[in-house]
């Protein structure tokens, strides 16, 4: 996964904390960015002990200028972030933590993340595997009936013949159709290879891992 902007690795070891540059009030704000879709789900603020509770902790820890006071991200409300990576950017000024979004999203709102005023329609391409994949484990979840989602997860060997299928016809498509043809045709295979990882427990996060081992 790449990251908005150029940005080292950050730890708990003392020279990388060290690189850290707070403002006149102790802080440092740190975007907060989604794993799976790359969408950025806030913008808070740490100072020092947040910092080092995040790292040591995997949860994301942030000092409120309003309360003055510490809080952990969904120990209310139960929308809590897993950390993956976390990083300092080129001036040390800023900081960014990629997280498992757990719950129905970063907003006190109840919007997935805090960016949802502005120019929403059409929503960005970026967004779409990341809503699909949130559907997919609530049809998981919840197998509800008239659902196709639920049709192929309840047979499983279903699901691998209608991605060979699909994977076909997207084939027969880029040999002699449109491009729209092709986009959809390929948008079919992307469901359906979504719906075969869900079905083994994984998701696309884990076969986009793999792409990203390859390239270094």
């Amino acid at each position: 996964m790449s990251t908005a902007f150029t940005a080292t690795p950050i730890t708990s070891a003392p020279e990388h904390l060290a690189r850290v540059k707070y403002d006149t009030a102790g802080l440092v704000p740190a975007i907060i960015q989604e794993a799976g879709t790359g969408a950025v789900l806030m913008l808070a603020y740490m100072n020092d002990d947040a910092l080092r509770q995040t790292l040591e902790t995997g949860r994301t820890w942030f000092w409120s200028r309003s309360r003055q006071e510490y809080w952990c991200k969904g120990e209310t409300s139960g929308d809590r972030q897993y950390v993956r990576e976390a990083y300092y950017d080129c001036d040390g000024d800023t900081l960014l933590f990629v997280v498992d979004q757990e719950g129905k999203g970063a907003c006190h709102t109840g919007e997935r993340t805090c960016f949802f005023r502005g120019e929403l329609e059409p929503a960005a391409p970026y967004e779409a595997l990341g809503a699909l994949e949130r559907v997919l484990e609530q049809r998981a979840r919840e197998r509800p009936d008239g659902s196709y989602t639920t049709e192929l997860l309840a047979d499983p060997p279903r699901i691998g013949e209608k991605v060979r299928e699909e994977a076909d016809e997207v084939a027969r498509a880029a040999a002699g159709e449109s491009d729209d043809r092709v986009a959809e045709e390929a948008a079919d295979v992307l469901y359906h290879l979504a719906v075969l990882l869900r079905s083994r427990g994984l998701s696309l996060d884990a076969a986009e891992r793999v792409l990203d081992g390859r390239r270094r």
